[in-house]
């Protein structure tokens, strides 16, 4: 994993890859691989970074551990790949965005056209194992992925930090409130969704997100059926 890590957050992150624990992540990870399936594959695990650069991260929505299912988690927290069923908790944000910005449902829970305008989607715990939600919680990646935020922390560049659910509300104390923005609120998932609808991130995020000096986020994803036709 260390050589996959990509170019732009090396400088940020290169250290961490050299310390123990992360030695001890790896092999851990291999290990679980040698036993069994393990989401995402390998080219994946980094797949966040890899969409979404240090130096053009505006927002970070923060997740907990990649999709367990066969085929659904692909390095981007609440996405999954083109041709899978969108999950629960993104069929969720999707009817919070469509409430609060009229945006249409799409077709697909593919998230990338987020990343590749600078939204980071990133989960807490970067792999899992097959149909074990949380099995490779408490192995290193919070070490790792509490780096990430705090080096997107220590960037000049204000940011903001998206927080939902208590998991997630746990990694305050590492972001500096006073230079970035931090939008909080329920969990998308069927447990607290009731809490999660009409608490209007979207608009949170994009008010924050033009304030800071940059271009809002279009929430648009598109339909892959029309674009397939």
């Amino acid at each position: 994993m260390i050589g996959m890590l990509p170019a732009s957050w090396q400088g940020p992150l290169g250290e961490e890859l050299g310390k123990p624990y992360f030695k001890e992540l790896t092999e851990f990870v291999e290990e679980e691989r040698a036993r069994g399936p393990v989401f995402p594959p390998r080219e994946e695990v980094f797949a966040a970074l890899e969409a979404t650069p240090y130096d053009r991260v505006k927002v970070l929505i923060l997740g907990q551990d990649p999709y367990h299912g066969k085929g659904q988690g692909h390095g981007l927290c609440f996405s999954v790949r083109p041709g899978v069923k969108t999950p629960p908790s993104l069929r969720n944000i999707y009817k919070e965005m469509h409430s609060e910005l009229g945006l249409p449902i799409p077709d697909n829970g593919y998230l990338m056209p987020w990343a590749q305008q600078g939204v980071l989607l990133l989960n807490a715990v970067l792999t899992v194992r097959e149909g074990e939600a949380n099995s490779h919680k408490g192995k290193g990646w919070e070490t790792f992925t509490d780096a990430v935020i705090r080096a997107v922390d220590a960037r000049p560049d204000p940011a903001v930090f998206v927080l939902w659910g208590n998991y997630a509300k746990k990694k305050l104390p590492l972001i500096d409130t006073e230079r970035h923005v931090v939008v909080q609120g329920a969990h998308p998932s069927p447990l607290s969704a009731k809490k999660f609808y009409g608490s209007r991130p979207f608009t949170q995020i994009n008010e924050a997100v033009a304030a800071q000096g940059h271009t809002p986020i279009d929430w648009r994803i598109p339909d892959l059926a029309a674009s397939a036709s």
